[in-house]
C-alpha cells in the first residue's frame, strides 16, 4: 500500500470516529444528558427546635438530599415517587436525617399540574397518612418542599383531601 493510501485511510477513520462521536453526543444525547439532579426533602429533628428546645414540627427541620433521576416526561411525579421510597443512605441517617417514608400501602396514583397548582392523588388503604399533627405536618412538608423545587409548582394539593390530617 502506498504512503498516500495509508494516510487517507487514517484520516478517513479519524473523521468517521469523530462523526460517530458527534452524532451520539449531540444528536442522540450522551449519558450526562439522560439524568437530572433533584432534591428530596427529608427531616432532621435537631434543626427543628423552639426556644425551649422542644421539637417545633416546622419546615425548619427539612433537609434536602440530592439525587439523580432519569429524564422523563414526568419529572415532578418521578421525584415525589422517589421521595416516598424513603431511600436515605447510612451517611444521611448518621447526619440525623430521617423519614417515615415509605408508608405501607401509600401509592401516588397521579399528578396534575394546572395553573401552577400541583394536585397529587394518593391511595392510602392503610391510613398511614393520618396521625398526630406534628407527624402528618412533617410528612406534608416533605412532599410540598420536594414538589416546590420545580419552578412551575407554586401550590400543592392532595387528593383525597382527608390525607395528612391529624
Amino acid at each position: 500500500m502506498t504512503r498516500n493510501k495509508k494516510f487517507f485511510i487514517i484520516i478517513f477513520a479519524v473523521a468517521a470516529i469523530l462523526a460517530l462521536w458527534f452524532f451520539i453526543r449531540f444528536v442522540i444525547g450522551g449519558p450526562e444528558d439522560t439524568w437530572i439532579t433533584v432534591k428530596l426533602f427529608y427531616y432532621n429533628q435537631e434543626l427543628d427546635k423552639d426556644e425551649s428546645g422542644n421539637t417545633a414540627c416546622s419546615k425548619n427541620g427539612l433537609v434536602p438530599v440530592v439525587r439523580k433521576i432519569p429524564i422523563t416526561k414526568t419529572p415532578i411525579q418521578d421525584t415525589i415517587k422517589l421521595l416516598l421510597l424513603g431511600g436515605l443512605t447510612d451517611k444521611e441517617r448518621a447526619q440525623g436525617i430521617s423519614t417515615e417514608y415509605p408508608l405501607e400501602g401509600l401509592l401516588l396514583k397521579g399528578a396534575l399540574l394546572k395553573d401552577e397548582v400541583l394536585i397529587l392523588e394518593f391511595d392510602d388503604p392503610n391510613n398511614k397518612t393520618v396521625g398526630g399533627s406534628c407527624r402528618v405536618g412533617i410528612l406534608w412538608f416533605q412532599i410540598e418542599a420536594t414538589a416546590k423545587q420545580f419552578p412551575e409548582v407554586q401550590k400543592v394539593r392532595f387528593l383525597p383531601e382527608e390525607l395528612f390530617q391529624p
